[in-house]
């Protein structure tokens, strides 16, 4: 115990023991004693290793630093040739490595996937840009089509072309205009008058009812079997409600015109004593008599000159810019300040005459008119001559008119009687 305490090699343990042994005779087998004590601990040291990896195992120690350790504590590990078996043989060097390959693979995947998702980006970008291309070339079909149906749209839902805008217009140089054209209408129909058949003021005051909702023809075509029943009013309204219906069924709304007749023919004979009376006064108190019946009455029938605001009368005084009311009657007061009253009655027939034949409600034959540089509505129908004389009708259209016995003076074709049933 005394020797190995102090510290040193024990390579120079041994070389002093034998140079010592060589010169103590009694000294070596003092000592051969003890290294056979020594040799017999030495199993036992080896058994405590072993106990002390099972130890370490156990604990979950590696055994590389167990054996670090050893090799630390060991004499032989101090030298350059054991530590550099150390670091070969330790199984540290293993787990590096492993954490080193798992890194590259790591690094590897994170790779792949950023390639992946750029591909799936220029994947993406591409079809984004193919979608903008077609989108882009179907914009024009698209922008195509639907100005295509815009303009058809407009086509149908604009009205016909419309004059040039004027410049605003006096009262003054609209009344002289607005004679002006009386005086070219009057030069185009010197032949205008009322388009009822008529022999005396009560045929007139009945057709003239009977013409509500219908046109002169119609009712024309309607009467010669009616007087002959009841030429007077006495007789009419003498004659069976159903009766009158029936003869004036082909009118329309016959119902409401009987009701009418028979109480207007009444009216006659037990306040007029069967006479139609000559002023405006008494002829609207009649049933189903207004101011444009009692006008058309009293301005043909009686020579009391008056305005008959019809439908086509009301349409051109309009367009004519005499008048923008609507009203009737509005229409009859704008229209008599513009004229003189001994024009109003001729002035009725010629409007009418204009608007059945020439200035129609849908399409106006403008190009055929002969008032059209005067109208401040020319080109609302047909401006094309060819066109509009195409539209033009009665006499100016080469057709029969809408009297059967109209005045000599017509140049068109009677009206042909109603066919039998």
């Amino acid at each position: 115990m005394g020797d190995s305490a102090v510290g040193e090699h024990p390579s120079t343990n041994a070389s002093n023991t034998d140079k010592s042994s060589k010169s103590l005779p009694g000294v070596t087998s003092g000592r051969k004693a003890s290294a056979q004590r020594s040799g017999a601990s030495r199993p036992a040291a080896g058994k405590a290793t072993d106990t002390a990896k099972d130890t370490t195992a156990e604990r979950g120690i590696p055994a590389g630093a167990t054996a670090r350790t050893s090799a630390s504590t060991s004499p032989v590990g101090k030298t350059s040739a054991g530590k550099k078996a150390a670091v070969k043989e330790t199984p540290l060097a293993k787990p590096a490595a492993a954490r080193t390959a798992a890194k590259k693979a790591a690094t590897k995947a994170v790779a792949k996937k950023t390639a992946g998702k750029t591909v799936a980006r220029k994947t993406a970008t591409t079809k984004d840009a193919a979608t903008k291309k077609a989108a882009v070339a179907k914009a024009p079909a698209a922008k195509k089509a639907t100005a295509a149906k815009k303009a058809t749209a407009a086509k149908k839902a604009a009205p016909a072309k419309k004059a040039p805008a004027r410049k605003p217009e006096s009262r003054v140089a609209m009344v002289r205009r607005a004679r002006r054209i009386n005086r070219e209408l009057a030069e185009l129909y010197p032949y205008a008058h009322p388009e009822l058949d008529f022999t005396n003021p009560f045929e007139l005051l009945v057709a003239t009812v009977l013409s509500a909702q219908t046109t002169d023809l119609r009712v024309n075509q309607t009467t010669p079997r009616l007087f002959a029943v009841c030429p007077t009013p006495e007789d009419m309204a003498a004659m069976d409600p159903e009766r009158l219906e029936e003869l004036i069924r082909p009118t329309g709304f016959f119902r409401a015109k009987t009701k009418s007749l028979l109480g207007l023919s009444a009216a006659l004979r037990d306040r007029f004593g069967g006479e139609v009376p000559g002023r405006l006064e008494d002829l609207v108190t009649l049933p189903g008599v207004g101011r444009k019946t009692a006008n058309v009455v009293l301005g043909n029938a009686f020579g009391v000159p008056g305005i008959t605001v019809d439908t086509h009368f009301g349409r051109l005084a309009r367009r004519f810019g005499w008048t923008t009311a609507e009203d009737p009657d509005k229409v009859e007061a704008d229209v008599a300040a513009i004229f003189p009253k001994s024009e109003w009655t001729m002035l009725s027939h010629r409007v009418v005459f204009h608007g059945r034949r020439v200035c129609h409600s849908r399409k106006p034959a403008c190009g055929a008119c002969p008032v059209a540089p005067l109208c401040p509505a020319y080109g609302e129908g047909e401006t094309d001559p060819e066109k509009a004389r195409k539209l033009l009708k009665y006499e100016l259209g080469g057709q029969p008119g809408q009297r059967l016995k109209p005045p000599a003076d017509y140049p068109g074709q009677p009206a042909p009687p109603m066919a039998a049933p």
